[in-house]
């Protein structure tokens, strides 16, 4: 238990936990924390009774059964349908061009087969029957059937290429078109985020999923193809022998009926896939934050083999789904080289005159049996390209049951009425209530206002709501109540407003910095695009920045490592500070912008916020209001006891 001294925070006792708690004890591990992350009990493992008896034995409770019962699998093949089509439709007329061009590829290719018919046609005849061989395979006309027959396939092979070239540009534009969706739902979601998965499983989702969708479109139009093609061909066999023409129809149906079984297993494969995929990049995430805790424990072992055991896994849910594939690939040949055969016995029979309906007559002549001959395989190429293209319809669909819940859900963006912010604004919030992503009640029910252009301090005890109101102003969170912003001289309620463009006049600064792994320029203008170099000193120089970064061999376009590298905390916050300037917002939100730094850094970090903030509408969370000249205090500790004394007396 020495190792324990030093865990310091939530991350540090997580880590702990899962290697030191979790491995001796088989039941649950109960932790407290106050809202610095900072634990304020110590651990108390609930065992089973086969432990050491001066540990407290418990029963955990047993979590509330859901009664949200799951959707069918139809359902939810029918809403990923949907979703896909929707998808598909910004270019269905790419994919409606490249399966024309599929329907001209089959013409040409019946053309190329009559050339090739006429040609040996020719010189099997005169084989055959031993006389002069014509004109069309001699001289002149031999050069010039060749060159027609070369000219087909050359064509056939522009046409190849210009499909492939229309079917990945719309797969491509239409994996780029839903990562861009995925990424502004995020920003829509907030908090709500975590509903959908951790951090890793999301960012899994976003980056590698839309990529299963790129294929679709091929599969789409081998859809098409599949049924179109083989109907040109089966008329064109059925013009010279009706009964060649039903053994390929008769056959053709085991393709698609052996497809459907297989499409089955398919998309629950790659559903295990995918979910295997976001297993391992949220552990392979939650395991590089603790990094540093792993290394003073010395179990960085332990994090390499429990992401081993997660690729490992990851590695066999790909290895599954690729067995069904060749699996599949493999009974396709199969069958179409069965009904080749069958076709090509009973040309072979008809040509020696032994079969049983026309016995000694030669029922079909050499020119017609190389014709139907040619034409067969290709009768069953679009089926077999099908079959192939079929995993990645399952692929496909797998994706769209992952990531059409995020793009659907409708987060919370108010009305349409949109307020562009002139001036500093109020805030009043009547009788708020803030629920947690569980139900709970994270914020009892409240009021306050936020006067404007004046800078008020929330205070209060760990827990008692403050971040939940800012989170609140933000738009953000599940709460009941009414919110109401005055700007330019009317009131409106938040239900009414377009979040969207609200937000974008909020400042924002929370206890973190989150700065980006590009250059410094970069960001801060993502706070202002438009932001000139010189505007880029001039707010460096105001928060006393620039005296440090001109003197980095690249100034302002030095690249910054993950989460700020290459700065100091209190350097980080200043840049923060500084995109908050290039904003100009009318409203800052300052979540404990000075938490997880050093006394003199955070002395520096408020009397900065104190000089910049002159004239805002700023609504300040902080445990220690020393060192600032706030207008307005709330302390939510002292109105919450106020109003359960209130509550008592009025029994």
């Amino acid at each position: 238990m020495s190792k324990w001294r030093y865990c310091n925070t939530k991350d540090d006792v997580k880590s702990y936990l899962y290697l030191e708690i979790i491995p001796k004890f088989s039941d649950n591990v109960t932790l407290n924390f106050n809202n610095n992350n900072t634990m304020t009990e110590p651990i108390t493992p609930t065992v089973s009774p086969t432990v050491p008896p001066h540990i407290e034995q418990s029963t955990p409770p047993k979590p509330p059964k859901s009664k949200r019962k799951k959707p069918r699998r139809s359902q939810e093949d029918i809403m990923a349908n949907v979703f896909l089509k929707a998808t598909f439709k910004p270019v269905k007329k790419a994919m409606m061009m490249a399966y024309l061009l599929d329907i001209a590829s089959v013409l040409v290719l019946v053309g190329q087969a009559c050339v090739l018919v006429w040609l040996f046609d020719g010189w099997l005849t005169s084989f055959v029957q031993d006389v002069p061989l014509p004109d069309r395979v001699t001289g002149s006309g031999l050069l010039f059937n060749l060159g027609l027959l070369f000219g087909c396939l050359a064509v056939r092979i522009a046409i190849g290429y210009g499909r492939d070239v229309l079917l990945s540009q719309a797969g491509l534009t239409v994996a780029k078109s839903v990562r861009q969706r995925l990424f502004v739902k995020l920003g829509e979601l907030g908090q709500a985020r975590r509903d959908f998965g951790a951090d890793g499983a999301l960012a899994s989702k976003i980056i590698d999923e839309p990529d299963h969708l790129v294929g679709y479109a091929r599969f789409h139009v081998q859809k098409m193809t599949a049924v179109t093609t083989p109907l040109i061909l089966a008329g064109c066999v059925a013009f010279y022998s009706a009964t060649s023409a039903l053994v390929l129809l008769l056959t053709a149906p085991l393709v698609p009926i052996f497809m459907a079984f297989i499409g089955i297993a398919t998309a629950r494969k790659s559903r295990e896939q995918m979910d295997a995929l976001a297993q391992l990049g949220g552990r392979f995430l939650d395991w590089i934050r603790g990094v540093n805790t792993l290394s003073r424990l010395g179990a960085v072992d332990i994090a390499v083999s429990d992401i081993a055991n997660s690729s490992e896994h990851y590695r066999k849910r790909t290895m599954d789904v690729l067995k069904i594939a060749f699996l599949n690939s493999a009974v396709l040949e199969f069958l179409s080289a069965l009904s080749i055969a069958l076709v090509a016995v009973y040309l072979g029979f008809g040509l020696m005159g032994i079969l049983p309906w026309g016995r000694g007559q030669v029922l079909t002549g050499y020119g017609t049996a190389l014709f139907i001959l040619l034409l067969v395989p290709e009768f069953y190429a679009p089926l077999r390209r099908l079959g192939a293209e079929y995993h990645v319809k399952g692929q496909a669909v797998a994706c769209a049951k992952a990531i059409a819940p995020m793009l659907n859900f409708k987060a919370k963006t108010g009305g349409d009425v949109a307020v562009n912010l002139t001036s500093p604004p109020a805030f009043h919030l009547n009788n708020i209530t803030a629920f947690g992503d569980d139900g709970r009640v994270r914020l009892s029910p409240i009021s306050l206002t936020f006067d404007a252009g004046k800078r008020t301090a929330l205070m209060g005890a760990s827990g008692v709501g403050k971040s939940t109101i800012l989170q609140i102003l933000l738009g953000f969170g599940d709460f009941a109540g009414d919110v109401v912003i005055h700007a330019d001289g009317r009131a409106v309620r938040y239900d009414e407003l377009d979040m969207n463009i609200l937000r974008t006049q909020l400042g924002y600064l929370s206890q973190t910095t989150p700065l980006l792994p590009i250059s410094i320029a970069d960001n801060l203008r993502l706070a202002k695009p438009s932001a000139t170099d010189d505007e880029l000193v001039q707010v460096l120089n105001d928060v006393a920045l620039w005296d440090i970064i001109s003197q980095l061999p690249d100034g302002i376009n030095t690249v910054l490592a993950e989460r700020g590298g290459g700065l100091s905390g209190g350097q980080g916050r200043r840049l923060a500070i500084a995109q908050l300037l290039l904003q100009n917002a009318k409203v800052w939100l300052l979540d404990e912008p000075t938490e997880h730094l050093d006394s003199e850094t955070a002395e520096k970090i408020k009397a900065l916020l104190s000089r910049v903030s002159v004239g805002k509408t700023v609504i300040w969370v902080t445990h220690d209001g020393a060192g600032i000249d706030f207008d307005v205090v709330h302390d939510l500790t002292t109105l919450h006891e106020q109003k359960q004394q209130k509550a008592v007396q009025h029994g």
